[in-house]
């Protein structure tokens, strides 16, 4: 279990970089007027969403194995948490499914134009949306130590 708590510890930089990216593409290229590309644009967008979704995965995963997810709901209660504990059992899935389906629905949605520009504006309000959910919802605390 603990090799599957630093997997999705460390894959989440990984993953934030290149949300963060995208979210960056995707918003220079809406205001910048740019076509967009299949070489770069897609795949931008795409390995992001795979890679959110892959820690996604680890992430529910570690939530139905590990004391400090649903272990933790069904033996303290949800009143029973401390603040801590409530990040990570509660706040922190639950925000970040919500950011996944978000950037899913971006992915989704810009399939469905052909001009650039809606394309860029889908992918940078919904990525971007979700990038900031995430964010929101990360136990800084326990990254910085």
């Amino acid at each position: 279990m603990e090799v599957l708590q630093n997997l999705h510890s460390y894959f989440a930089y990984v993953v934030l970089a290149i949300l963060i990216i995208a979210v960056f593409n995707a918003f220079s290229g809406w205001f910048g007027k740019r076509m967009f590309t299949m070489h770069k644009d897609l795949r931008i967008s795409l390995f992001a969403l795979i890679l959110s979704h892959i820690q996604l995965l680890i992430g529910l995963i570690l939530f139905f194995i590990s004391t400090s997810g649903l272990k933790a709901i069904q033996i303290l209660g949800i009143g029973g948490l401390n603040s801590q504990a409530r990040l990570l059992a509660l706040e922190h899935p639950l925000i970040n499914i919500i950011a996944i389906v978000l950037i899913t629905i971006g992915w989704s949605r810009h399939k469905k134009f052909l001009e650039g520009d809606k394309k860029f504006k889908n992918i940078a309000i919904f990525y971007g949306l979700g990038l900031l959910l995430i964010l929101s919802r990360i136990p800084w605390q326990q990254w910085f130590n």
